[in-house]
């Protein structure tokens, strides 16, 4: 399982005919950054700076998804102040920056660091009374505002069908690298009413779930 195109990243020699003995599937991050900046905006059509936590240490994830996000905020009005982290440390030290900064909002890139951080994340960003978004469920249901991402589930899922073929003597260099069809919105609209925030009906309605 991989964040960003295989191929992009030398993995695979294609999507279609991986060829070596690599395949998998993609569950996308960089792909769905600039939605995911998209969903924020709608929680606050307000908004006019956004900090945008990644970390640099894991390059491959960061930086497709800076990338994404900078050729997005333009036409949303946005600005986007980008702040590292690579341990928890950090973390409050970037944390310390957006209360002295007072951005409108917290974009959470995705990396196993931050989403491994999870806890942390949610509690500063509700300690600073400022809507974020994240890539993973995890995060939402540990008290963040709102994620959206791949269905992990489903990737995993498929990880067992693609071991089971293998297994059974399939070769991986005929299957396929498998791209995500299941993304899921998840809302807390415990956490929404707590930091004075209203989700538009239609992103409600549009949600997998709604945490109350």
């Amino acid at each position: 399982m991989v964040g960003d195109d295989p191929a992009r990243l030398g993995l695979v020699a294609s999507l279609a005919r991986p060829g070596g003995n690599l395949t998998g599937i993609n569950v996308f991050n960089a792909e769905l950054a600039a939605k995911r900046l998209e969903l924020l905006r709608e929680v606050v059509p307000g908004a006019k700076r956004v900090a945008v936590l990644v970390s640099p240490a894991d390059a491959v994830l960061t930086e497709p998804q800076l990338k994404a996000v900078n050729a997005a905020a333009p036409a949303m009005g946005l600005q986007i102040q980008v702040l590292n982290a690579d341990n928890s440390a950090e973390i409050g030290a970037a944390f310390e920056a957006i209360g002295r900064d007072r951005p409108d909002a917290i974009f959470v890139a995705t990396s196993p660091f931050l989403n491994g951080r999870r806890v942390q994340l949610t509690q500063l960003a509700s300690f600073h009374r400022l809507p974020a978004i994240y890539s993973v469920r995890d995060c939402a249901e540990v008290g963040g505002l709102m994620s959206y991402g791949s269905d992990l589930v489903d990737g995993y899922r498929q990880i067992g069908v693609y071991a089971g073929r293998i297994l059974k003597g399939a070769m991986p260099s005929d299957l396929p690298v498998v791209q995500s069809t299941k993304f899921e919105l998840v809302v807390n609209l415990s956490t929404a009413k707590m930091l004075g925030f209203s989700v538009p009906d239609k992103l409600l309605v549009a949600a997998d779930e709604v945490i109350e």
